[in-house]
């Protein structure tokens, strides 16, 4: 082995010593003593740890907000919100350029195109079992036999009723008509002079849909029935009833009364039908 090799072996274990010294005293302070092999792991595990210290906070805090171009919590929400918004956009003007062409289509005298329904692409829907388990045979059979003595089992049927002659109204009120239906005035109702405090009954059985108060008609209670029928009752001093209840044909659900500050000029009721969205006048199907 050469001498400059012996050298420079020696020199890389050969120990250093770092030292702060008083300038006055000349005590010293601080001292530390390092080869250099030593002195270069210490700067390579430096550097590391400075290097995995900047990327664990910029990975895992709000640190990399502040980096030019990445987006901050806010943005990246109304992205995600306008992928959304743009989704259902996408899909709303696909039924409606369906709509367009099933309208042309039956215009031109041609078979529109089938209305089919979105399904879920990430479904197998052909792996779907739908046999019967036990379980829900013994339950079957259990209902069947506490059942078969019941008048109101049997096959479901469709409504009997097709048409509004074959319905018959109770009269919510008996008294004089003073207002008319008419829908040229919009008056979409009929106006029935009463006495004070008098029950206003359900002129068909179905649920309460609406209960409320406006400036215009005062105390208001509106009600589904069967076959697309809605009666609005208006005007009352009170109500008997809440949204969501249900009621039966001939039972009060509110008070004859005045109240409003638009229309209405003394205790009366005003009555109006709605059949699947037109307004029916109530005095061809209700004698008052």
């Amino acid at each position: 082995m050469s001498k400059n090799e012996n050298k420079k072996q020696k020199n890389w274990r050969d120990k250093y010593r770092f030292s702060v010294t008083n300038d006055t005293t000349f005590e010293e302070v601080w001292r530390i003593r390092l080869t250099q092999y030593n002195a270069f792991l210490l700067i390579t595990f430096l550097v590391f740890f400075i290097i995995g210290s900047t990327t664990c906070l910029i990975a895992f805090t709000n640190l990399r907000e502040f980096i030019p171009g990445y987006p901050n919590v806010t943005m990246r929400r109304n992205i995600l919100l306008s992928a959304i918004r743009l989704d259902s956009l996408e899909r709303e003007v696909d039924l409606r350029d369906k709509y367009f062409a099933n309208l042309n289509a039956i215009i031109s005298g041609e078979k529109p195109v089938e209305i089919f329904s979105l399904t879920d692409s990430t479904k197998n829907y052909k792996t779907i079992s739908f046999g019967k388990s036990p379980e829900d045979s013994v339950l079957r059979a259990q209902v069947e036999k506490e059942s078969r003595f019941s008048l109101s089992s049997g096959p479901v049927l469709p409504e009997a009723v097709t048409n509004m002659a074959s319905l018959h109204f109770f009269p919510p009120v008996k008294g004089i008509v003073s207002g008319k239906f008419n829908s040229r005035l919009k008056h979409y109702g009929t106006d029935i002079v009463t006495r004070p405090k008098s029950p206003v009954n359900a002129m068909l059985g179905g649920t309460v849909i609406f209960t409320g108060w406006t400036m215009e008609t005062g105390f208001v209670i509106e009600v589904q029935h069967s076959n697309d029928i809605i009666s609005v009752y208006k005007h009352n001093a009170s109500l008997l009833k809440e949204t969501g209840d249900l009621v039966r044909t001939g039972e009060a659900i509110a008070i004859v009364g005045d109240s409003g500050e638009i229309y209405t000029s003394g205790p009366h009721l005003h009555l109006e039908i709605w059949y699947k969205g037109n307004p029916l006048d109530p005095e061809k199907h209700i004698i008052f």
